[in-house]
């Protein structure tokens, strides 16, 4: 069930146009904010899973008023961008493409839609704004964020026209910071959209390594028309909390899209992962696939689901999620969903939580394997059924470097 919380005294109309101001904004996106603004005194926190007897993630008990600062946001990011495609923050795009920004901004993600994408609209002053014209095949944009301050409301928007191609690869770090000035705990919001336009392809990769004082909440939300491709791949490595949905509205015939997801916690990390797929159009396919590792105290919530319409003839919709825990303190739970709407359907889902096989242990150690060796090779034989989903060389090679340092 979900639950609301109050508006943090830190936050006001004052606020909110200043922050406009500041970044010489249009009339429209300033109104946006205010709505987004208003409406947080009615709107409740995400949904999270519940079991009997349990509320699996406590969003309301963060401290929103300790949290958001939204007065001192500071961040270094470094934006990379091939021939032919636009890749710029929002102030630039707003100058030279205010008809693309007014047109999709919003358009794709509420900003209404729950408590913290109100919270991260009315008060984002960071993003990236990519655009890429029709025909044009764009590879290797990289987007590098740093949070260097409290708290950093961050949002990102994609556009691909008719026939295109873009393949992007998104790092969000913490970087050197006045320790003083962000002491205690901090809070990083992200919200993506994207628009892939008839045919076109657009693959989103996103590595998420923030410091574990941080909690972490980010939605990223795509829309295919006839014949386009969205694929998510999503890795989560840091942070304290992290709240993350990934979805994909399929509208329309012979639309894709595949999400992919890695996370590995330790000590007391918890993750909260969402992969949703909506099949509207004919003929659309959709393929989630999650792997994540437990240790010391982490837990993690998995919940996947794929709704097929009554018009979505000849869908083929497929899910799998595993999770491995290291420690018998630590605690996962799955929940996999089919939601099918006609009979002309097909589709599969499932979950598994469990151990590192003691048999396999046992067999390496044997052959003479340090124990703490055997686990690590076990633990990343067990990630790369995900890695080899991932067809961004550098986000591979990034995400199994983390898995690796998180296992030393």
């Amino acid at each position: 069930m979900a639950t609301s919380t109050q508006v943090p005294l830190t936050i006001s109309e004052a606020t909110v146009e200043e922050i406009s101001q500041r970044r010489g904004e249009p009339d429209w996106l300033r109104q946006t904010r205010l709505d987004a603004l208003a409406a947080l005194d009615e709107l409740d926190l995400p949904d999270v899973i519940e079991t009997p007897g349990r509320r699996w993630t406590n969003l309301e008990a963060l401290d929103y008023e300790t949290i958001v600062d939204p007065d001192t946001q500071v961040d270094e990011t470094e934006r990379v961008s091939p021939e032919g495609v636009v890749v710029t923050d929002f102030e630039t795009a707003l100058d030279e493409h205010p008809e693309i920004v007014e047109e999709h901004l919003g358009s794709i993600t509420d900003p209404e839609t729950n408590y913290l994408t109100a919270l991260s609209t009315a008060l984002f002053t960071t993003g990236t704004f990519i655009y890429v014209p029709e025909g044009v095949d764009a590879e290797d944009v990289t987007i590098r964020a740093e949070m260097n301050s409290r708290s950093l409301f961050s949002q990102t928007l994609v556009v691909a026209e008719e026939s295109s191609s873009v393949t992007i690869l998104e790092r969000i770090e913490n970087g050197e910071t006045d320790g003083a000035a962000v002491d205690g705990e901090r809070y990083f919001s992200n919200l993506v959209e994207v628009a892939a336009g008839e045919n076109a392809y657009v693959q989103y990769g996103s590595l998420q390594v923030l410091d574990e004082d941080v909690y972490n909440f980010s939605l990223k939300r795509g829309e295919t028309e006839t014949y386009a491709t969205i694929d998510w791949i999503e890795g989560n490595i840091g942070s304290r909390l992290t709240r993350a949905d990934i979805e994909t509205e399929l509208e329309g015939d012979a639309a894709e899209s595949q999400i992919v997801g890695a996370f590995f916690g330790h000590e007391d990390q918890h993750f909260d992962i969402n992969a949703r797929v909506w099949h509207h159009g004919e003929h659309t396919t959709a393929d989630l696939v999650t792997r994540g590792v437990l240790d010391d105290e982490a837990r993690s919530v998995y919940e996947g689901v794929q709704d097929v319409g009554r018009g979505a003839w000849d869908t083929n919709s497929y899910q799998r999620e595993n999770t491995l825990m290291l420690s018998d303190d630590s605690e996962a739970d799955a929940s996999p969903k089919l939601i099918i709407h006609n009979h002309d359907t097909e589709a599969s889902h499932s979950a598994t939580v469990g151990q590192v096989d003691r048999e396999d242990l046992l067999y390496m150690t044997s052959r003479a394997i340090d124990p703490r060796q055997a686990r690590n090779m076990l633990v990343e034989g067990f990630f790369v059924p995900v890695l080899e989903e991932v067809a961004v060389d550098e986000l591979r090679d990034d995400l199994q470097a983390e898995i690796t340092a998180r296992l030393d």
